[in-house]
């Protein structure tokens, strides 16, 4: 009965119109003088997906451009060739939308049947002809890739993640490099949950967090990477900008709370193997474990630290660069090689650099909290996608 009030108040919510067209895949769009990003944020008890916009330079207002209420938390956000955005629900989700801004007509709906959950993120094709998503059987708790045809949302075929509690993923830039083509790159979060329980954890001894390459076009296995300390969950996954490195956002789930407020927010994975990189001590306990989003500029590493109010920012070696101070920060992308980060009452442009302008959140923004995601672009791999 509550899945069937949400389907239909989602159903009945109105779109947000305004014309625009998003560069594929890509969390930013450059109208005029103007730039607008994908995004969804809570306010007021609901859910939004839609398109912020400012103007670049210090105390332009963020404001909201357009937007569609969603029914639950949603997650990561994905733009297609056509303009159009796909959003997810944060797992378990039982939703997946498509929708158009500024094209009219009505979002485009997929509702799971209680047998499958969406893990929160989804991916596209270059030609936005098919996308994937991460999903888990509610039976047995094993995740999956779902390949969809992006018109109809249909799944068209599905392949085991090997592991549990599948959250990123991304394409792979080392396809072509001795791999035998295209691959994709999935995180296995390995906490172990139930339906029943939704995202409560349990049984953490059970934990079994990996990095997964798939083969893009079967889905065969071709390689699978843990880290010593399984209790550090891997979840958002971010290229360097040369494409050789795997920046991964770290989770800890320790039951000693020391020990957790000491754990790293950041691996590295060059293709072959994984390794952590330490956060300095005094600023590892304020972080306490939680890494959210995660990006790679010029510059370095960037991992959202919201428990922290702050950015942590590592060069591309994995050098400690520091924390840049944001409230509530949790939102990262990288427009034309610079950092943006999104926080509770407004957004950095620049935001590893030393002079970072600032972004207030407009009125139709005024106590919005922005999700995890800006749909962050991985340009950089586009010609390696099937």
């Amino acid at each position: 009965m509550a899945t069937d009030l949400r389907r239909r108040h989602a159903l009945a919510t109105l779109a947000g119109l305004g014309a625009c067209v998003i560069t594929p895949g890509t969390a930013f769009a450059k109208v005029g003088d103007r730039v607008r990003l994908a995004a969804a944020w809570e306010r007021q008890g609901s859910f939004h997906i839609g398109l912020l916009s400012t103007q670049e330079g210090a105390g332009q207002a963020l404001q909201i451009h357009a937007a569609l209420e969603v029914p639950t938390r949603a997650h990561g956000l994905c733009v297609l060739p056509d303009g159009s955005v796909l959003a997810t629900a944060r797992r378990p989700g039982d939703w997946l939308v498509r929708w158009r801004p500024g094209a009219g007509g009505e979002p485009q709906w997929l509702w799971q049947d209680g047998d499958r959950s969406f893990n929160g993120h989804v991916l596209a094709s270059a030609d936005g002809q098919r996308i994937y998503t991460t999903e888990t059987d509610a039976e047995t708790g094993a995740s999956w890739v779902v390949v969809r045809d992006a018109r109809t949302l249909a799944k068209t075929t599905e392949w085991p993640t090997h592991g549990i509690d599948a959250h990123e993923l991304i394409w792979d830039t080392q396809a072509g490099k001795g791999n035998g083509g295209a691959t994709l790159i999935v995180a296995n979060g390995g906490v172990p949950t139930t339906p029943e329980i939704g995202r409560v954890k349990r049984n953490l001894d059970a934990m079994d967090s990996s990095l997964v390459r798939l083969d893009a076009r079967t889905g065969r296995l071709r390689g699978q990477w843990r880290l010593q300390d399984q209790r550090l969950s891997l979840r958002h996954l971010a290229w360097s900008p040369d494409g050789t490195t795997l920046g991964i956002a770290l989770q800890a789930e320790h039951n000693d709370a020391a020990v957790k407020d000491a754990a790293p927010v950041l691996a590295l994975f060059d293709g072959m193997a994984l390794r952590v990189v330490p956060t300095p001590q005094h600023i590892a306990q304020s972080i306490h474990g939680y890494g959210g989003s995660m990006a790679a500029t010029p510059t370095g590493w960037a991992v959202s630290c919201p428990r922290a109010h702050g950015i942590a920012t590592f060069s591309l070696r994995g050098g400690w660069q520091g924390l840049v101070p944001l409230p509530q920060v949790c939102a990262l992308a990288v427009r034309d090689g610079a950092l943006w980060a999104a926080g509770l009452g407004a957004s950095l442009q620049d935001a590893q650099a030393t002079a970072r302008v600032s972004h207030p959140h407009g009125a139709s923004l005024q106590g919005a909290r922005l999700d995890n995601h800006w749909g962050v672009a991985h340009e950089n791999v586009t010609k390696n996608r099937p």
